[in-house]
């Protein structure tokens, strides 16, 4: 087993696969993460729309809200931070968040368990 594997850190994807401000859907450990590059950093969510119910977030719109990176559901427009995983719309609302770097360029997730 690597050291990567015991410190519970997958290998997803090289870098450069992530295109700026567009999502990417990737399988971890069985769970289903959606990916994204953006100017803030990257970051890494579940694909599951928490509103909607289905797995469509990688396909989600990113952006910003007062500086903030957002993602938007592209279900019902419901946007998420993407720093907290809050819901800016829906209060109570959250995407789970899990945590994401990139490593000799290679993009390592990691997944939390429930928030």
């Amino acid at each position: 087993m690597s050291p990567t594997a015991t410190l519970g850190w997958t290998p997803v994807c090289p870098s450069d696969r992530l295109d700026l401000d567009r999502g990417v859907a990737a399988l971890v450990d069985g769970v289903q993460v959606a990916l994204f590059r953006t100017a803030a950093g990257l970051f890494a969510v579940d694909n599951l729309d928490p509103v909607g119910g289905a797995y469509v977030m990688s396909r989600g719109l990113v952006g910003s809200r007062g500086g903030v990176p957002t993602l938007a559901s592209p279900l019902h427009k419901q946007v998420y931070d993407l720093t907290t995983g809050r819901c800016l719309d829906l209060p109570g609302v959250t995407l789970r968040r899990h945590r994401v770097r990139c490593r000799d360029g290679l993009v390592e997730v990691r997944l939390r368990q429930e928030e």
